[in-house]
């Protein structure tokens, strides 16, 4: 297995190195969509990010090591991300949602979601082929936090852990994924800013042709709409070059180049992670999670015959016992979701387009290499387009 390394560094610096990047130690530092001219609907909250929704905490743990010099160790450039809905120290469901825009993919815990509307335990996202040492993992870690006799232990056996495909950059067959990695992004979970690009499990992916990975944003509504906020991060990795619009312009017919080095991309897949503070019960958190193929649309993206497109909605509004076996909840007006049903299609677009911003070149195994979207051509043609008008 290759060495890791508790370090937060940009991938230019870290080709070198087996790295488990903590949690957002350098997204302060990220260029963002918005730095380069990009425009998006609605107000983000402070750190544009899923955790602008209180008590969310975001955590990644990534691999990023050349082959070594025998050939024996291909290259390696995978990861896990680890998304609380509560924060690490919550113990307890959650109310949840769940969306398949298009189901050739996988996440585990959907079916609980769609029985009883609630999980409990993170959200995460990794590789196609870690999905099992992940979900094992996280049982793994609750057992190590609670104790193996603690009866709450129960709760976090159905683990949900969404994937999408990294096989054109990393050794998949490697099983380079293992328990300390899993654990890492635990641990390093924390609210605050969110790393994104070359992270957790978006390290490897791959998205409209050109480096994608780990995105978020968020919206705060105005108080007259409930002042709810609403948080996405994905993980993006679908996508054909001529889809890709941004801010209306289309990019991805204006920057034809850059085009990957010797792989041939298939449809890909993105996963979506929604949270809110808005009191909601499943049905309408379902409705939520269906919203971000709105967003995914709006960033020219279509499901493909082979993508996985899987998309949770979760609620940090947790309602309260009242005894008897009987819960008080208030939850919002079904008639008037628009405004957090517009906030999930627009922060989940501008996550899309962070990841993009975020990702930096990779190559991978096979000499195969994928090419960051370049800042300078998207603010030249952001700009030529823009006296034609947008929004």
């Amino acid at each position: 297995m290759p060495t890791r390394k508790r370090l937060c560094l940009s991938v230019a610096s870290a080709v070198l190195l087996g790295i488990a990047s903590c949690g957002s130690a350098f997204a302060d530092s990220q260029v963002r969509a918005r730095d380069l001219g990009a425009e998006f609907p609605g107000t983000p909250g402070p750190y544009n990010a899923i955790t602008d929704v209180p008590d969310v905490e975001v955590g990644h743990a990534t691999i990023i090591r050349n082959e070594s010099a025998d050939g024996t160790t291909a290259a390696i450039r995978t990861g896990v991300t680890a998304v609380f809905p509560k924060g690490r120290e919550y113990r307890g469901f959650v109310y949840a949602g769940f969306f398949s825009l298009n189901g050739t993919g996988e996440m585990t815990g959907r079916s609980l979601i769609e029985e009883v509307g609630m999980f409990a335990g993170p959200v995460m996202t990794t590789g196609t082929t870690s999905v099992g040492v992940v979900r094992d993992s996280v049982i793994g870690w609750y057992r190590d936090s609670l104790g193996a006799d603690d009866p709450a232990l129960f709760q976090y056996i159905i683990p949900v852990v969404g994937e999408t495909y990294d096989g054109n950059l990393s050794d998949i067959y490697g099983f380079h994924v293992d328990k300390s990695l899993v654990f890492e992004a635990l641990d390093s979970a924390t609210g605050g800013p969110v790393a994104e690009g070359n992270v957790g499990g978006g390290t490897g992916a791959i998205s409209f042709a050109f480096k994608g990975g780990i995105g978020t944003s968020s919206r705060q509504l105005p108080a007259a709409q409930g002042g709810y906020r609403v948080g996405v991060l994905v993980q993006s990795n679908f996508g054909v070059r001529h889809q890709l619009t941004i801010s209306g312009v289309p990019v991805g017919r204006e920057i034809s180049g850059y085009q990957p080095v010797r792989q041939k991309l298939k449809d890909g897949s993105i996963i979506a992670v929604v949270a809110t503070d808005a009191p909601l019960l499943p049905h309408q958190l379902e409705r939520l999670a269906r919203r971000a193929s709105h967003g995914m649309a709006r960033t020219g993206g279509l499901s493909g015959n082979t993508s996985g497109d899987l998309f949770l909605a979760f609620s940090t509004a947790v309602p309260e016992e009242a005894g008897a076996g009987e819960l008080t909840h208030s939850f919002v007006d079904t008639w008037a979701m628009n405004p957090l049903l517009e906030a999930v299609a627009f922060a989940t677009e501008e996550a899309i387009v962070n990841a993009l911003v975020a990702a930096e070149t990779l190559d991978g195994v096979r000499g195969n290499k994928v090419f960051a979207l370049p800042h300078d051509r998207l603010r030249e043609e952001l700009s030529r387009y823009r006296p034609s008008g947008r929004r």
